[in-house]
């Protein structure tokens, strides 16, 4: 059973006490204070009390929304409020809520760092947005009374921001956490509802692009474990339920979900996931299918081929690490390049766009890829690009109109190195981020379109009635050749 066909079995329930789900948010100081520790960590504990949980990551985050996936054992969606706005945020939120006992959302960055000066799109913002408390987790490192200074400083920054409670990261000995713990409590009037000690390693090691995701850790089931243990240990599990605030608006008993009205003709549409492809939002694979579409796993390191299929969708990931094994599937490489000159719908964001191109390079050597676009690739030793991005659409395409705006996230170490395409026939100009060169993102040939934006499907509505559309056309098309019609 797929994530997606277990929520929607999850939802023929009802929840406990009264059908009303509680919530809360996990933020920090900055990154790296502990938060996803903190996040995985609540959300196993609840599970283990019986809990149905359903967690949440703010921004645009693959890696974290994995681990809370596992932690809770149930998708995790986006709540992004630069690629989505207020009411398809809020209604999402609800909806995802609806069937749960726990909702647990985890902040990125610092509590009130946004993109300006205002804070805007901050977690902060998010939290009043959703009418929930915060757990505030502070980084004790070498501190002691200031601790009560800064969560002091955040409660009094912005009073219509409810600090709930607070949880001290890495404090030393049982002393240190004693007197931090009485300083945040006799300052700032908000309980301390947990203390978790400094250790030696981490619990999600990092790498070039930040943590490692789920499915590449070799010990991530029992990692999952590990966190909830230290919840139960550290944490004031009960004191916390207790602060969750109430979301009455996702309560009441559940019925079934009523059955999507397919407009048109059920389709079949490639989903390209593996260890180098994993970059998928749920809601994205859920607006899919809302739209008929049948989502066919395939996976670009062992299939040997294509199954049939109307359309594909090819996400982000870390092709780098499989680098290898993708260029030694020759069939696979082939098959993808096959139907897309053949004129098969292809939708594919960063790592899918690189598959697409005809090499990459690692540590000095060429590894061949799919060869749909004339570009060679390699791996930079910096970020070249980490953001937002806004584009708009100038040129034709399978998927968008001309003149539509799209917002989206960029993130990625990759470059192209060698084109022999034009950057006026990339057809998307960025208003803001860096795309795939001078200002412009978007790659077409054929019913294909390749770029390094991740869009996500709260945010873009239209891109999944886009996508299954082409699919549809693909479909009756083919159906037409087949049946002799001229």
């Amino acid at each position: 059973m797929t994530t997606i066909e277990q929520d929607a079995a999850e939802r023929r329930y009802p929840t406990g006490e009264g059908g009303t789900p509680r919530g809360v948010t996990v933020a920090g100081l900055g990154g790296g204070s502990g938060k996803s520790v903190v996040a995985v960590g609540l959300a196993a504990a609840l599970v283990r009390r019986g809990r149905l949980v359903r967690c949440f990551k703010k921004g645009p985050d693959y890696i974290d929304a994995g681990w809370l996936e596992m932690a809770a054992g149930r998708s995790c969606c986006n709540l992004d409020p630069f690629l989505m706005d207020e009411a398809a945020l809020r209604q999402s939120f609800l909806k995802h809520s609806c069937g749960m006992e726990r909702v647990v959302v985890e902040g990125n960055r610092g509590l009130y760092d946004g993109v300006n000066v205002a804070g805007a799109f901050s977690t902060a913002e998010l939290t009043k947005s959703l009418g929930l408390p915060i757990l505030l987790v502070v980084d004790c490192t070498k501190t002691t009374r200031t601790v009560a200074a800064l969560v002091l400083g955040c409660r009094e920054f912005d009073r219509q921001v409810r600090i709930a409670g607070v949880i001290l990261n890495r404090v030393g000995t049982a002393r240190h956490e004693n007197l931090v713990r009485e300083a945040v409590e006799c300052y700032t009037g908000i309980p301390v509802v947990g203390a978790i000690r400094r250790r030696r390693g981490d619990f999600f090691p990092q790498r070039h692009l930040g943590v490692t995701p789920a499915p590449e850790h070799d010990r991530a089931a029992a990692t999952v474990d590990d966190l909830a243990d230290l919840a139960e240990a550290c944490l004031d599990l009960d004191r916390i339920e207790s602060l969750m605030t109430a979301i009455p608006e996702a309560g009441g008993a559940v019925a079934p979900a009523p059955a999507v009205q397919i407009i048109g003709t059920p389709v079949r549409i490639g989903l390209v996931r593996d260890a180098a492809f994993q970059f998928y939002y749920p809601e994205n694979l859920e607006a899919l299918r809302d739209q008929g579409a049948e989502l066919v796993e395939v996976n670009a390191l062992r299939d040997r081929g294509l199954p049939p299929l109307d359309g594909l969708y090819i996400g982000g990931g870390f092709p780098e690490t499989s680098i290898k094994e993708l260029s030694l599937n020759i069939p696979f490489r082939n098959a993808v390049r096959s139907v897309a000159a053949a004129g098969l719908p292809i939708y594919a964001e960063c790592g899918g766009l690189i598959y697409l191109g005809e090499s990459m390079q690692i540590d000095g050597q060429d590894y061949l890829l799919a060869g749909v676009f004339p570009v060679r690739f390699d791996l930079a030793q910096r970020p070249q690009a980490h953001g937002y991005t806004i584009l708009r659409v100038e040129g034709d395409n399978p998927f968008y109109q001309k003149g539509t705006e799209i917002k989206g996230h960029e993130f990625r170490y990759s470059r192209p190195v060698a084109w022999t395409g034009q950057p006026g026939a990339l057809v998307m100009k960025m208003e803001r981020g860096v795309g795939f060169m001078e200002g412009r993102d978007g790659l077409v040939s054929n019913n294909v379109l390749a770029l390094y934006t991740h869009i996500h499907a709260v945010g873009t509505p239209s891109w999944a009635t886009a996508v299954v559309g082409a699919a549809r056309r693909y479909a009756k098309e083919a159906a037409r050749l087949c049946s002799g019609e001229t």
